[in-house]
């Protein structure tokens, strides 16, 4: 049975993805953008349209999800801005370009940032 089968693991054990997941997804609310691998830039869109979709129901609960995830003050307050940029749009926060290929491993880089 294939049930459970959708989590990427990009390599690593449950808490170097989840780490490496907080750590990208700071990266990209304070900068509003990033550059990195075609695989992790997948999982982290994911990660971040939740984030700003709980940024927009702006009750207390969801800020404290948010900061439970996250950890970061300054980034809390950027979802908060975001979060108000987007009240309008039902999804689809982020965009993903493709860059091309890393020299080296030939892995595809994608930039991906906020729509």
């Amino acid at each position: 049975m294939k049930h459970k089968k959708n989590i990427k693991k990009l390599s690593r054990n449950k808490s170097h993805r989840k780490a490496l997941m907080r750590n990208m997804a700071i990266s990209f609310f304070l900068y509003k953008h990033l550059k990195t691998t075609e695989a992790k830039a997948k999982i982290l869109r994911q990660v971040v349209e939740k984030i700003i979709t709980l940024g927009k129901k702006g009750d207390v609960a969801s800020y404290r999800r948010i900061n439970v995830f996250l950890n970061n003050t300054p980034s809390l307050k950027k979802i908060k801005e975001i979060s108000e940029m987007y009240k309008d749009r039902k999804g689809g926060y982020t965009q993903i370009i493709k860059l091309g290929h890393r020299c080296g491993d030939n892995a595809d880089i994608v930039f991906i940032k906020l729509v």
